[in-house]
Order: C-alpha cells, then sequence, then structure tokens
C-alpha cells in the first residue's frame, strides 16, 4: 500500500485501518489529511512530495450551479443572446472542471 492508495480511501475505512492495524488514538475526530500523514508515518509509508488535490472545486461547481439557474431564467424569459452566453460559459467551467480533475489524477 503507498500514500496515494491510503488518500484515496474514504475517511471511515481510514479510521477502521486505524484502529486494527497501528495503535493510533483520537482518530474519529481527525480530518482525512490530518488521518492519511498520521496513518502513513505508522505504517512507515514515505509521502511523495507534492501531492495534487482538485482545489477549487467547490467553486467551480458553485459557478456551475448559477450559470446553470442563469441560462434556465433566460430559456423562460426567450433570450436566446442571455442563454447562449450562459451555454458558453456552462462549457468553459466544464472544461476547466475535467481539466482540473485530470490534472489531479496525473499527479497522484
Amino acid at each position: 500500500m503507498d500514500y496515494h492508495e491510503l488518500h484515496k480511501m474514504r475517511v471511515a475505512d481510514l479510521r477502521e485501518l486505524a484502529k486494527e492495524k497501528t495503535s493510533l488514538t483520537g482518530v474519529s475526530g481527525l480530518h482525512k489529511e490530518d488521518l492519511v500523514d498520521r496513518l502513513a508515518d505508522a505504517l512507515g509509508i514515505e509521502k511523495p512530495h507534492k501531492v495534487a488535490v482538485l482545489s477549487g472545486k467547490a467553486e467551480i461547481k458553485q459557478r456551475l450551479r448559477k450559470f446553470k439557474a442563469d441560462r434556465q431564467a433566460a430559456i423562460e424569459s426567450k433570450d436566446r443572446e442571455q442563454m447562449l452566453v450562459a451555454r458558453k460559459e456552462l462549457k468553459k467551467i466544464r472544461r476547466q472542471l475535467q481539466h482540473a480533475a485530470k490534472e489531479a489524477l496525473v499527479h497522484s
């Protein structure tokens, strides 16, 4: 098992692993990043220099929801120009999200 496999696991599974295989205490209150770091140290797994995480995903998805609502409002008001602008922005945001996800996979 390597660091990236630990990082891909769910928090519940990480906590269970910590309780079973190590003598770590207080794992139920830790966030995933802290839990993965402590578990890696306890199991002797080396942490890579750079761990890629999809940053800004929540912000991107929030913008996506905003433009979906804008597009729907433009459709209902039959404003073709606004609908096209919203569709173009949606496409740009989706590409940005896919690009960020691919980068995170490449670096993980």
